[in-house]
This record gives structure tokens, C-alpha cells and sequence, in this order.
């Protein structure tokens, strides 16, 4: 081989290495650096969203939604992403303690009802959310109902209910409450029939009658949905209407009963209550904070 030769194959070598890296420059590489790699990224911005959230002041609002405000522009910005998570409890597991006296049914006797005398309720709040009821009370009625040749009499007898409460004003004001609740009740009671009459269509009279005594235990579910407001201090009111269901009643050979304690009368599956409050508060102090800290 000549030298020429040689000299015209290192040439042609040395074009293919100078090619090889003009090619090479104009390839766009993307290299994460550790400066990118912190940058934040928005993941849930909006076509029309041109505000970056670095550097933000970000809160919860009143229904536990995070927001991020743009101090410069006051414009505010709902993260989506927790729209759809449930709003942290802020109040503690045991916030207060409850006594409640039933202020409705003696209210109705004294203008004319004829059953009923009244109830105490123990409540312990829990998170302001779950609301657990123990209901003791005395129950008894009197009555000869209208269009009925009979009269109805139950003695004093005891009943018993428990149960629960929901809250759904939980973060809010404690308060005031909105809630629904579902209760087990059960009485045991005794009841007689009185003056009792049978027509004798032969003779044309009638046969008066009378049942001994019945002893009777009856069990039975409420459903009910409410209110509860402040009054004055730890004082409150409160109102519920209520869905109740008989569920056992001890057989007995003259008939069920028509009045149960705690329950009230059999003919109708509808009732309401007239409940007054009286709280105490326990871990007010930390509540607060909580609250304060929820708001910021």
C-alpha cells in the first residue's frame, strides 16, 4: 500500500468521526437534574389554571376542603383531590356528658292526654359526631277512647331504652345539633279492660265484661330525626319525630295491648318528643384549639 493510499483512508476516517458528532449535538437529550427534580408540580391544574401553588397559603375551609389563596391576586383555588376525602374530625373522642328530661309528654297530660309520664336520657358525645343514649322513664295510662265500650288501664311500670345518635353537624357549633337516631326499647307492664260491654242481639241488652290483670313484656325499634339547639348556657331544647315498630309482645288470651311504656299507644306507628338538655362539658379547652387550628 502507497502512502498516498494511506493517507486518502485516514481522511476518509476521520469524516465518518466528524459526521458522527454533528449528528450527535443536534440530539435533544432531557436530563433531570436535582434542581428539577425538586421543582413542585401541579397535578390537578386546570386548562385555565395559570397560578403555580409554590409559595401559596393553603387552609381548609368551613366544609374540610384544602384551598390554596394567592396571597398577591386573593384568588382562591379548591384542591380536588380532597373533595372526595371525608373532613377530619376536630373535636375529641369524649367531648361532653348529656342529661335530657322528656318535658313533652307531661305537658301532654296536664292538657288531657291519657298515657304516659316521662323519661330521663344519659348521653356521652363522642368526636361531637356519635352521640350513644341510655333512656330510663315511667310509663301508665287511663283512658276509655272514644267510639270504645271499654276502658284501658295500665299501672305504673318502668321502660327502657338504648341506643344511638348521629350527628351531622359534627364540625359546627356543638351547640346545635341535627340528628338522627335509632333506639331498642323494652317494658315490662301489666293492663286490665274495664267496663267492658257485649251486645245480645237475641234479648235485645247488653253483658258488661271485665279481663283480670295481664302481665305483658314488649320490645320494640324507634327511628327518629331531630334537633337540638342552645337555650342558655349548657341549657338546650330539643325536638324529634319518630318511626316506631313493635318487634315482641307476650302472648296473652284476651288481645295485645293497647298502651305501652315508652312506647305509646299501639294504633299509630308515628310520635314526636319535647326533650330539655342540660351539658357538661369536658375537654372544652382542647375542642377549641382544635377548632382554631381547623380554621387556619
Amino acid at each position: 500500500m502507497t502512502m498516498k493510499s494511506l493517507f486518502k483512508i485516514l481522511a476518509l476516517l476521520l469524516a465518518v468521526v466528524v459526521g458522527q458528532n454533528v449528528v450527535a449535538q443536534r440530539r435533544v437529550t432531557p436530563v433531570n437534574t436535582p434542581a428539577t427534580a425538586t421543582q413542585p408540580v401541579n397535578e390537578n391544574r386546570q386548562p385555565r389554571d395559570s397560578m403555580d401553588r409554590a409559595g401559596m397559603q393553603k387552609f381548609r375551609d368551613d366544609k374540610g376542603n384544602v384551598v390554596y389563596l394567592d396571597t398577591i391576586t386573593g384568588r382562591e383555588i379548591v384542591d380536588s383531590s380532597s373533595m372526595a376525602k371525608v373532613p377530619p374530625m376536630i373535636y375529641p373522642l369524649v367531648f361532653d356528658a348529656t342529661v335530657g328530661v322528656d318535658v313533652g309528654t307531661p305537658l301532654m297530660r296536664a292538657l288531657g292526654q291519657s298515657h304516659g309520664v316521662s323519661g330521663v336520657q344519659f348521653m356521652v358525645n363522642l368526636h361531637n359526631r356519635y352521640i350513644p343514649v341510655f333512656e330510663v322513664g315511667m310509663g301508665e295510662a287511663h283512658s276509655t277512647p272514644a267510639y270504645n265500650n271499654f276502658t284501658y288501664k295500665s299501672k305504673l311500670s318502668p321502660y327502657f331504652k338504648l341506643g344511638l345518635n348521629y350527628n351531622f353537624l359534627y364540625n359546627s357549633n356543638p351547640q346545635y345539633q341535627a340528628f338522627a337516631g335509632v333506639r331498642y326499647g323494652i317494658s315490662p307492664f301489666k293492663w286490665t279492660l274495664t267496663d267492658a260491654t257485649v251486645d245480645n242481639t237475641y234479648w235485645g241488652d247488653e253483658t258488661p265484661m271485665a279481663f283480670p290483670e295481664v302481665k305483658a313484656t314488649a320490645g320494640y325499634f324507634e327511628m327518629l330525626f331531630g334537633l337540638k339547639v342552645m337555650v342558655y348556657k349548657n341549657l338546650s331544647m330539643g325536638w324529634s319525630v319518630n318511626y316506631r315498630a313493635v318487634m315482641h309482645q307476650s302472648p296473652v288470651t284476651h288481645g295485645k295491648a293497647w298502651y305501652i311504656p315508652g312506647y305509646g299507644t299501639t294504633g299509630s306507628p308515628l310520635g314526636a318528643a319535647v326533650t330539655l338538655y342540660y351539658t357538661i362539658p369536658l375537654n372544652r379547652q382542647r375542642s377549641e384549639k382544635n377548632l382554631t387550628d381547623n380554621e387556619k
